[in-house]
Order: structure tokens, then C-alpha cells, then sequence
């Protein structure tokens, strides 16, 4: 039974991101589209504002769990405003305190921090990336949910059967492939700036692969070729006298 409720965790994760990629691609056209403002905006705003801060802290929370790198950076007014960050690189692990940054304001949010250098770093408000790690999410927690779902199933079915119960055992571990291969995927195309069809397009054949192994050693473990090899009793030899 826990295979089948972490199944039913992971669809519904699944699905929630699945249903959240158009309003993120949305999102991040509408920030790529966003003029610059012609003036401080003096509320939260649809255009873009590049607003020079200076740093604070920084703490990158290493080891911490649950927290993120953030850092604390004031306006020239003495306003403290604070961001998180996703990571440390490229930016956030190099700021020190008293140093002059950039932070774009879009919406009433820091959403990229650059430095002197011309670095940036996007902060977890960030419009850019959504879309791929809802995409990457939902196909990760689709496919190992699909997967657990069957295989945690297919046992109650048949209950006392061993080789189908070795059977679902393969299903649920490819599961386990699938939705890891899903985040790697993602961390891939996330590393390496890829468009957004990288992911289905890196991550399909791969599924495909791990589809046929998942198939193949379900029927073989049907068939009997994954049962355990117990030696066969060696009968008395007869005395000789």
C-alpha cells in the first residue's frame, strides 16, 4: 500500500504542475515583452526597473535545511529589501557586504540581480525557467506515479503468486528511472540553458528505453527466468561394500 499512496502523491503533484506550465509560459512572455520604465515606479508595475542596491549580507545556508541563499541589500534611501536565491552561482556565493548590485523590479519583485561584472542570477521570483520545472516536474511525477500505481496493484490481484509479484516489483523500480531520469533531465537543460522542447525531446527516447526494459524484465519475470536458482537436493549415493 505505500507504493499505491506515493502514486497517488506523485499524480497529483503530476498533474498541479502539468496545469500550472501555460499561466507560467504566460508569466515569462510577459516579462520578456516588458518595456523598461520611464520613471521609479512608485507601485508594483509591469515594466522593467534596474535599481542600484547595496549589499547588506549574504548568507548562502549551506547545510541548512529548508532555507535558501539570500541576501539582505538596502536602497539609497536606507529601505532594506531582502531575495532568495535558488542557488549560490553565479552571483549570490561572490557578494559582499557593502557592495553595489543591480536588482531588476519587476511587479513589485526583485526578480535578477546583477554585479559589477555584468553577472546575473535570477532570484526565486523569477519569471524565466517556470515553465521548464513545471514541464520536468509534471513528467516526473507522472510517470514514476503511473508506474507505482500498477505496480503497487498488480500485487493485491494476485496475491501468493511470486513471480507476479516480481513483476511488479520490475514496474515499480523502472518507475523509479523514469521520474529520476524526468529531474535529470531537467537539471540538464537548466545547467545548460536549453528552450523548453529539449526536455520532452532528451527525455522521450530515454523514457521509451527504460519502457522496453521495464516490459521485458516484467515478462521474463512472468515466464520464471528471474526466480531465485534453489539447487536441487542431492539424492544418497548407495553403499558399496
Amino acid at each position: 500500500m505505500v507504493w499505491v499512496l506515493l502514486a497517488v502523491v506523485a499524480l497529483g503533484g503530476g498533474v498541479a504542475s502539468a496545469l500550472q506550465i501555460r499561466g507560467a509560459l504566460e508569466r515569462e512572455r510577459e516579462y520578456r515583452r516588458a518595456p523598461a520604465c520611464a520613471a521609479v515606479p512608485a507601485k508594483a508595475s509591469g515594466c522593467v526597473w534596474d535599481q542600484e542596491f547595496t549589499v547588506r549580507s549574504a548568507a548562502m545556508n549551506r547545510g541548512e535545511r529548508g532555507e535558501s541563499p539570500e541576501a539582505k541589500l538596502v536602497l539609497p534611501s536606507g529601505k532594506p529589501w531582502e531575495v532568495t536565491f535558488l542557488r549560490s552561482e553565479p552571483v549570490m556565493s561572490e557578494m559582499q557586504p557593502g557592495e553595489k548590485v543591480v536588482g531588476v523590479i519587476w511587479h513589485g519583485q526583485v526578480v535578477e540581480v546583477r554585479d559589477a561584472e555584468g553577472r546575473r542570477q535570477q532570484t526565486s521570483d523569477r519569471p524565466v525557467g517556470w515553465p521548464e520545472d513545471r514541464l520536468g516536474g509534471a513528467l516526473a511525477c507522472v510517470s514514476f506515479g503511473l508506474a507505482a500505481l500498477v505496480g503497487g496493484l498488480w500485487p493485491l490481484f494476485a496475491r501468493g503468486d511470486g513471480r507476479h509479484a516480481t513483476a511488479a516489483k520490475m514496474v515499480r523500480w523502472h518507475g523509479v528511472g523514469l521520474g529520476a531520469t524526468a529531474i535529470l533531465t531537467l537539471w540538464a537543460q537548466a545547467s545548460n540553458d536549453w528552450p523548453l522542447w529539449a526536455i520532452p525531446a532528451i527525455w522521450g527516447p530515454l523514457a521509451l528505453l527504460l519502457l522496453a526494459s521495464m516490459t521485458a524484465f516484467a515478462l521474463g519475470a512472468l515466464r520464471g527466468d528471474l526466480d531465485d536458482d534453489v539447487p536441487a537436493p542431492r539424492e544418497p549415493q548407495p553403499q558399496t561394500s
